[in-house]
This record gives C-alpha cells, sequence and structure tokens, in this order.
C-alpha cells in the first residue's frame, strides 16, 4: 500500500470513528525540498497522523496549526522559507534549502467538489485524474482558498470556481495536464486579479502483472504491493497451491500458456514480468506481450535465453518492431549484483520504477539535473471577453 492509499482507507476509518480530520498537502516548493507538490499527510483531531509532508521537520506545527488556528474550518496556505536564517532560530532546522507552502484543510465527507472522494474514485476505478486547487488570489477574483475543479476521464468537470475566465483557462490546462501526466503550478492573470492554481494528477495504481509463481515470484509482488502496485499473479501450471503463496496478491490467474491471453488484461499502464522458469511457458507469453502496448516486459534468464525466445518467434513468422522490443527487458533488473530471490526483486521493481519515470536507474552522485521534477509556476494572461 502506498502513502496516498494509506490515507484514503485512514479517512475513511476517521469517519467511522467520528473524528474530525485534516488533510495537508504540499502545493508548492522552490529549490530543494524533501518532499514535492503532492505530498500528504492526514491528521486526526485524536492525534493520529498518516503520511508525511517533509522528513519529520514540519508535521508537528502543521498539526498544531489543526488544533489551534482553524477554528473556523477555513483552509489555510502556510509558507515554510528555510532558506532564510530563521529556519534555525524558530527550529525547524530543515536541511534543505528550499521553500515549501502546504495547505491545511479540514475534511468534510459532504464537501462538493470532494477531493477526496475523486481520488478514492481514481484508485478504486483505476482511472487517472486532475484535481486543480486554488492556493493563492488577488483582487475581486470569484473563488476562495482551496476552491477546486476535478477533471475525470470522459471530460466531466465539478468545480466551486465560479469565476468563468478562471474555469476557461482551467478546463483547457487539466486537459493538458491529463495528456502529458505531469502536475504542475500556474499563475491565471485575470481581468480583476490574479490566482495561483496547483494542477495535481491523480495516478491510479501501477498495473504489475507477473507471469510465473514460484517463490522467487514473491518478493516481486510483496514489494510491488508495498508501493501500492496493483499486482496480479498468472500460473501457467494452474496449482491450487498459488494461492495460498500469494495471500497479499490482488488477484491470482490459475491458467495454461494456450489460453492465458484470453485472461489478463494488458493497455499502455501494464508492467510485466515473466518468471516462469518454463521455456515453452515464456514462449507463449511473450507471443502474447511482445505486440501488446505494455509499456515494460522483463523477462528473466540470461540475454542467451531471451534472444533464442526471439529466434524461436521468428521462425515462427512472428515479425517485431524495433519500439516492441525497446520495451523488452531481457535478462530483467538493474545491474546491482543480485543473487537472492530478495535482491533480485529488489533489482526487478528498481528497474520497472526506473522505466516509469524514464529514468536509467543510475547512482544519483552523477545525476547533474535535479533529482525531482521541477514546478515552475506559469503565468497565463487572459484577457477580457
Amino acid at each position: 500500500m502506498n502513502e496516498l492509499q494509506a490515507i484514503l482507507e485512514g479517512f475513511q476509518s476517521s469517519q467511522k470513528n467520528g473524528e474530525i480530520t485534516f488533510l495537508a498537502t504540499v502545493v508548492k516548493t522552490q529549490g530543494s525540498t524533501y518532499r514535492r507538490p503532492g505530498a500528504k499527510m492526514l491528521m486526526t483531531d485524536t492525534g493520529r497522523t498518516i503520511g508525511t509532508i517533509s522528513a519529520g521537520c514540519l508535521e508537528n506545527d502543521v498539526f498544531e496549526y489543526t488544533q489551534q488556528r482553524m477554528s473556523d474550518g477555513e483552509p489555510i496556505v502556510v509558507t515554510y522559507d528555510n532558506t532564510a536564517s530563521e529556519d534555525i532560530l524558530w527550529g525547524f532546522g530543515l536541511g534543505c534549502n528550499g521553500t515549501v507552502q502546504v495547505l491545511i484543510e479540514r475534511l468534510e465527507k459532504e464537501s462538493s467538489p470532494n477531493a477526496i472522494a475523486f481520488m478514492q474514485e481514481c484508485f478504486h476505478q483505476k482511472h487517472l485524474g486532475i484535481i486543480a486547487t486554488v492556493i493563492a488570489f488577488e483582487g475581486e477574483v470569484d473563488v476562495k482558498l482551496g476552491s477546486r475543479l476535478l477533471l475525470y476521464p470522459d471530460g466531466k468537470i465539478i468545480a466551486d470556481i465560479k469565476d468563468p475566465n478562471l474555469i476557461q483557462s482551467l478546463q483547457v490546462d487539466t486537459q493538458a495536464a491529463f495528456t502529458n501526466q505531469k502536475s504542475s503550478v500556474k499563475n491565471y492573470q485575470l481581468p480583476l486579479g490574479s490566482a495561483e492554481v496547483f494542477i495535481e494528477v491523480i495516478q491510479p495504481p501501477t498495473p504489475l502483472v507477473i507471469f510465473g509463481a514460484g517463490y522467487d515470484a514473491v518478493p516481486v509482488a510483496q514489494f510491488a504491493q508495498a508501493l501500492g502496485w496493483d499486482v496480479t499473479v498468472v500460473d501457467c501450471r494452474a496449482n491450487e497451491a498459488t494461492k495460498a503463496r500469494f495471500p497479499t496478491a490482488c488477484d491470482v490467474i490459475l491458467t495454461q500458456r494456450e489460453i492465458v491471453q484470453k485472461q489478463i488484461f494488458i493497455d499502455v499502464k501494464t508492467v510485466a514480468v515473466v518468471m516462469t522458469h518454463n521455456y515453452l511457458d515464456d514462449l507463449e507469453i511473450l507471443k502474447t506481450l511482445l505486440p501488446s502496448p505494455a509499456r515494460y516486459i522483463g523477462v528473466l534468464g540470461p540475454k542467451a535465453r531471451t534472444e533464442r525466445l526471439l529466434e524461436d518467434l521468428r521462425s515462427q513468422g512472428i515479425v517485431y518492431t524495433t519500439e516492441q522490443l525497446t520495451r523488452l527487458h531481457g535478462p530483467i533488473g538493474i545491474d546491482i549484483g543480485a543473487e537472492t530471490p530478495e535482491g533480485i526483486a529488489i533489482a526487478i521493481i528498481a528497474e520497472i520504477q526506473a522505466v516509469l519515470t524514464n529514468r536509467n536507474g543510475s547512482f544519483l552522485k552523477n545525476r547533474n539535473q535535479p533529482i525531482h521534477q521541477c514546478y515552475e509556476s506559469n503565468s497565463n494572461l487572459l484577457l477580457t471577453p
């Protein structure tokens, strides 16, 4: 389970227990910071917290805001500037030379638009979603701090932002975020003022299909689940004992290689790992995976074995494009000298994560660019219609 999933489950639990619940979200950063925009922390009036917004430096202070400074229930944005000498004076000592802005809001189950319910739907329905949240405004703009626009995959929009100019531009920019799947912070110059908006991309869990149900597949499933991925294990041996071996997997499919293509769903978000330890099974599985839109296909075993699999497929008259073969990783995993099933699983999951984030899996000390995506504030001029 990842952090956001834990927060969503924590909110459900807090509602059942009758707790007053708050959500803190990092909405803007500048310079070097431990967490990036979108990081969240759930807090209840009983002192329970889930998630983090820093390395442990800001959490207590943010919690104090919920207890002492939010009696009216209105959202607030708190700025922590750890580039100034006052950072040491006030005792935050963040250790990062940057600025963090945190939106703190009280969660209401029946609010509209309901960001928590929207995120829950994105996870349960396994679809992308966009949340645009007003984090600052000036002048006579018909919005409030924390006002939102929610964009669904079918184009449906729910919003409590009244300013027509801002709504018009947000419709364009949220659609763009849906396409490029990148969160951003944008400034909008409006006829009677300005507004700053955090446009956040809500990603559903990564679907991982593991072909193979041996004991070495268990840590792969466990590590993927720890990241919150949606794991499916496919056993071409159709062994009932497999289900007991993977108690935490989302789904276990018992099948045979001849019909496996009829029992799985592969889309552009799917990542697949082939580790059946059976050559004929792998051959049939690759015949299904390579033409599919799967984003990543990893095959366990030495390079010579993978090359032989491809050669046997070609001998059957099956030809694959360069683009399809680029998505094939064999041997699977990054080079960390792994030998045990757990070490190999770490290498596999790390390689998939690198592919998902368009990284190469090298040492960070050799990276000359910023570690995280930069969230720049862009100004959009809106003219009076």
